[in-house]
């Protein structure tokens, strides 16, 4: 983990920290961290003592130097070098030590050991009872072509596919419909870069943890995004923002690449658990203001309910337990709609609120209306993803003869309303 000692802005506030231990401690132990805090604030209190012996020694020998007193000054120097050393060793691991501070619980998130603790808040929409067999979205997809699995995996290996004819179609427009529903609300379209480096991942809290689910290119130093969220996030990263441009509301349309290297033998049928798939993705940064977060949270999560009311794709809501929530975490949801072919919901959104988290990593701030510089706050949540959502549309909306309908707001995408491919 050398490659993370370039930041300078890694972490929680340590004076919050120092402030809020048990609270810090309880953040440790409900999201099963393991992390000795009493450790860190100690290195804190070692670092400062060393920064404080170092800045004297520098002093006394500019003073020697002034002096011309060469012999004090040159002792003075190995000093200094001699207590740089022990200081870079401790910054280092302290450094390493902040890295895997997790960030403090809302009120309201319920303490849980795993996403099975996750609680259910409601379920919107009818599943359909089917009178005829049904069919899953593999056999209905390669029925109408309009996907190739074969050759897919002819091209890239397992868990790869091509969406074929009215599959590549339908999926455009589904992908379509949610980022221009996301414009007409105000948000900022943007198309990101889907390679980055080092230090939006770990900006975003991705690393360190996530990199054996990442795809690295080494001979450049840069990875492939897992989702829009990092380029989105990272877009300000060490600037100063002025209050009156918060919030910041983007959206991003973009490819999302990932290894599920801890999934092999999970889902290995259809387009569930994919390496490659296309995501609309909504970030928001704002001030560092509570209130604002947690209304803000509810409204970026209403915005991905819209989309699938309009769908007419029934889902429900899940509020996730502390041990389902990543370190960054302060607050966070899922969506999972309904897949006949599972007989249960399937995972599709994933809404979460990080308040300074992310934002004191990339060191993104904003100046209040006192003129003083505070860190902002961000937070994210998937609007639509492909082609995992297929599965929910294609199957709920299949027809006994195993063609399928299109749902109403996609017919002036497709230009028709049904989607027959046989005879």
């Amino acid at each position: 983990m050398v490659f993370y000692s370039f930041f300078n802005n890694l972490m929680l506030d340590i004076n919050f920290i120092r402030e809020n231990v048990d609270r810090v401690k309880q953040a440790i132990q409900s999201k099963n961290r393991v992390l000795d805090l009493d450790l860190l604030l100690s290195l804190d209190d070692k670092r400062k003592h060393l920064q404080g012996m170092i800045d004297q020694l520098k002093f006394d020998q500019k003073k020697a130097g002034q002096e011309r007193n060469i012999d004090l000054a040159t002792s003075l120097k190995d000093q200094i070098s001699s207590y740089q050393k022990e200081y870079d060793d401790v910054l280092s691991e302290y450094n390493l030590l902040m890295l895997q501070v997790p960030q403090v619980i809302h009120p309201e998130v319920v303490v849980g050991k795993d996403e099975t603790q996750n609680v259910e808040v409601r379920k919107e929409g009818s599943v359909p009872q089917f009178d005829f067999p049904f069919q899953d979205h593999v056999a209905l997809m390669e029925k109408n072509k309009m996907l190739d699995v074969e050759r897919g995996v002819k091209l890239s290996g397992a868990r790869s596919y091509v969406l074929t004819g009215d599959g590549a179609l339908l999926e455009q427009a589904v992908l379509q419909y949610a980022f221009q529903k996301m414009v007409k609300k105000g948000f900022t379209p943007m198309n990101v870069p889907y390679m980055v480096d080092t230090s939006c991942l770990v900006g975003t809290g991705y690393f360190p943890g996530g990199e054996e689910d990442a795809y690295c290119m080494e001979r450049d130093d840069k990875w492939l995004i897992a989702t829009a969220e990092i380029p989105l996030t990272a877009y300000h990263r060490d600037e100063i923002l002025e209050l009156s441009d918060l919030p910041k509301t983007f959206v991003g349309l973009s490819p999302c690449f990932r290894r599920e290297a801890g999934s092999y033998g999970r889902d290995t049928r259809g387009l569930y658990r994919v390496h490659q798939f296309n995501k609309v993705e909504q970030v928001v940064i704002l001030p560092a203001d509570e209130e604002m977060t947690y209304e803000r949270h509810y409204r970026i999560l209403s915005n991905s309910e819209e989309v699938l009311k309009d769908l007419e794709i029934p889902y429900r809501l899940l509020a996730l337990c502390t041990g389902d929530m990543s370190l960054g975490k302060y607050i966070s949801h899922d969506i999972e709609c309904w897949m006949p072919s599972r007989d249960a919901y399937g995972e599709t959104h994933s809404a979460s609120s990080f308040l300074d988290f992310q934002a004191r990593r990339l060191n993104l701030r904003y100046r209040d209306a006192d003129g003083k510089v505070k860190t902002c706050y961000t937070m994210n949540n998937t609007v639509l993803a492909c082609p995992r959502f297929l599965i929910a549309l294609i199957e709920n909306y299949q027809n006994p003869d195993g063609s399928i309908r299109i749902p109403t707001v996609l017919q002036p995408y497709m230009g028709k309303d049904v989607i027959k491919n046989f005879d």
